[in-house]
């Protein structure tokens, strides 16, 4: 699951929320913090040793960065970034919990860079499958569904505004489903921990278990939040633009997927660091499905959290900067 976006830092107005532009996500047992190009990976081993791996992440296009800076564009390479980075990061967690990893740890130098390429392309097979799969449960399906209703609701502008309502539905009972297995109940678990760390920064607390246990567990900028705006930003952008017969319908669905992508990342930038009446009363319906996957975690949780904010992040510095105060452990 996909969390809080991490973005690039822009001059804000001052008011009582400042924007870390600290990004992260859930992982296995775990959490992986990314501030700027570092990102760090902090992950509780089954005989409870918190181990934080921290490195520098490489965009898909980092030798067009211009196309990163592109209002409306850059949000596509944004969120393909955030599933690439989240399933490398997933896959490192999970090595920990495998019964293999002692047998992986003696492979030679070049046994171990087969067995990387191979991860890689696995990697890169995986994520193109998901972003498939998606387009297909959440933008085709809803089409066809909503289609059978063409002989009780012959005006196509409804049909489309219910097969929108449609999507949102699929996409809730979707994460009300997952939420049933142990595992994700403890990814909920530790995405809420993330969202607490940076709720308790963007406030001007200092960093503890203590000040970040009563931090909010949501925040607007959360990926929840964005795959809703997705599937919102969907309902206008299908009204408004149309085609005539069912084949160019289902291709416009998915040839609108970038623009509404786009604007969707626009608004969750833009929310991420205003606390505008019109722009929080937008944000609420994402706010309200982070109910659903976030939980509230234990302590232990909040201290693997922690860790990973303060490989990447320092935020003493920024609260001092920010606040004006010194900003003690």
């Amino acid at each position: 699951m996909h969390c809080v976006q991490e973005y690039p830092a822009e001059k804000e107005e001052e008011n009582y929320m400042k924007s870390s532009n600290i990004g992260g996500q859930a992982v296995l047992e775990g959490i992986m913090m990314k501030h700027k190009e570092e990102y760090a990976v902090a992950v509780r081993k089954p005989d409870g040793e918190i181990i934080v791996q921290k490195e520098t992440y490489k965009s898909i296009i980092h030798r067009w960065k211009k196309l990163t800076e592109i209002p409306f564009i850059r949000g596509v390479f944004n969120f393909i970034d955030s599933m690439v980075l989240g399933m490398k990061t997933l896959t490192y967690s999970a090595s920990f919990f495998e019964e293999e990893e002692a047998e992986e740890a003696e492979l030679t130098e070049t046994e171990a860079k087969k067995q990387e390429k191979k991860e890689s392309l696995l990697m890169g097979l995986t994520v193109a499958f998901s972003i498939v799969m998606a387009v297909a449960i959440f933008m085709v399906l809803p089409y066809f569904l909503s289609s059978l209703l063409k002989r009780y609701i012959p005006s196509y502008g409804t049909r489309t505004v219910i097969e929108g309502f449609m999507r949102i539905g699929i996409f809730i009972l979707y994460v009300l489903l997952i939420s049933r297995m142990k595992d994700i109940q403890r990814t909920f678990m530790y995405h809420g921990a993330e969202h607490k760390c940076i709720n308790c920064i963007e406030h001007g607390l200092p960093l503890t278990v203590e000040n970040v246990r009563s931090s909010s567990r949501q925040h607007k900028r959360c990926g929840t939040s964005f795959l809703f705006l997705v599937l919102a930003v969907s309902i206008i952008m299908l009204v408004l633009i149309r085609a005539e017969t069912p084949l160019m319908r289902i291709v416009i669905r998915i040839a609108l997927l970038p623009v509404i992508a786009g604007i969707s990342y626009e608004f969750l930038k833009l929310a991420g660091r205003s606390e505008n009446v019109i722009v929080n009363l937008f944000s609420k319906p994402g706010l309200a499905i982070q109910k659903l996957t976030t939980k509230e975690p234990d302590d232990g949780m909040i201290e693997v959290a922690i860790q990973a904010v303060e490989a990447v992040f320092d935020w003493r510095a920024y609260e001092a900067e920010n606040f004006h105060t010194a900003a003690d452990h």
